[in-house]
C-alpha cells in the first residue's frame, strides 16, 4: 500500500464495539516482533520510545532522532504506522503543524496529539488546543494526506485519584467535541478506566475513543461493550519486556 492506501486502512479500522488493538512499540525490531504476532498497524509510544534510547519522557528525545527512528519503523513494515508526536514540539500551531509535516515526509499516515502542556502542569485552554489540531488538519490536506489525528486529552492523567474522574467527564466531552470540530480523527482518553465513563465518553463523542489498556482497566471484552474503537497499551510493552530482560540477565550475572 502507498501512503494513501495505508492512512485510509488505518481509518477503516476504527470501529465502535469492534476496537483496534495497537501494541505499541519504540524501534523497528519491536514493530516486527508485532508484525509477526498479528497487529494489522502498528503505533508507538513515547515514553517508550524516550526510554528505548536514554531519554526520559516529555519530547526529550531530539526531534531529528525520533523523526529518524519513525523512517525506520515505516520501511521495516507494510502496515500503517502511527507515531506518538505529544505536543508536537511547539506550542506555537504553525511550527507544530510543520513538525508534524516532516513525520509525514518519513511515512507516518497517523499521530497522538495531546493538550497537556509539556514540561509543565496542566492543558492547554481549548481554544488555544484546537487552533493547534486545525494547523495539522490544514497542512495535512493540503499535503493530501488523510493524517490520523488522534487527539488526546490529559485531564484523567492528570488527575491521579480515579476518585476524581467522573467530575472531569462533562470537560473531557466538550473537549472532544472541540476537537472534532478542528480536524481530529480520533479521541483519545488515557488513564480512564471506569467502564461506566468510558461508555459515557464513547456515547458521546462524533470520534472514535481511544482507551489505554494499564492496570485497572477494564478487559478488552467489556471495552468492545462500551463503545471503544481503539485500544492501546502505552508504556506497558516496553516495560514488560525489559524487565524481562533485566530478569533474563540476571540469572546469567548471578550463576
Amino acid at each position: 500500500m502507498n501512503q494513501t492506501e495505508k492512512a485510509a486502512e488505518f481509518a477503516a479500522l476504527h470501529r465502535k464495539g469492534d476496537p483496534v488493538v495497537l501494541y505499541n512499540i519504540w524501534d523497528a525490531g519491536s514493530a516486527k516482533a508485532v508484525v509477526e504476532a498479528g497487529a494489522r498497524a502498528l503505533a508507538t509510544g513515547s515514553w517508550s520510545i524516550a526510554a528505548a534510547h536514554g531519554f526520559g519522557d516529555g519530547e526529550k528525545v531530539p526531534l531529528a532522532l525520533l523523526i529518524d527512528i519513525a523512517r525506520l519503523i515505516v520501511v521495516s513494515t507494510e502496515l500503517p504506522v502511527t507515531v506518538d508526536f505529544e505536543g508536537a514540539y511547539s506550542d506555537d500551531p504553525a511550527t507544530g503543524a510543520a513538525n508534524v509535516s516532516r513525520l509525514i515526509d518519513a511515512g507516518a499516515i497517523g499521530i497522538n496529539f495531546e493538550d497537556q502542556v509539556v514540561g509543565q502542569s496542566g492543558v492547554h485552554a481549548l481554544e488555544k488546543q484546537a487552533a493547534r489540531i486545525r494547523a495539522i488538519r490544514e497542512m495535512a490536506d493540503r499535503r493530501g494526506v488523510s493524517l490520523f489525528i488522534n487527539a488526546r486529552t490529559d485531564l484523567f492523567l492528570q488527575a491521579s485519584d480515579a476518585a476524581q474522574h467522573a467530575g472531569l467527564v462533562d470537560e473531557a466531552i466538550a473537549r472532544g467535541k472541540a476537537f472534532a470540530e478542528a480536524g481530529a480523527s480520533g479521541f483519545f482518553v488515557p488513564w480512564l478506566v471506569d467502564a461506566d465513563l468510558i461508555a459515557k465518553v464513547c456515547a458521546a463523542s462524533s470520534l472514535p475513543v481511544n482507551v489505554m489498556m494499564r492496570p485497572g482497566a477494564p478487559d478488552l471484552k467489556t471495552l468492545a461493550a462500551a463503545g471503544v474503537a481503539r485500544v492501546s497499551y502505552g508504556p506497558f510493552p516496553y516495560r514488560a519486556m525489559m524487565e524481562k530482560l533485566k530478569q533474563e540477565a540476571q540469572v546469567v550475572y548471578q550463576a
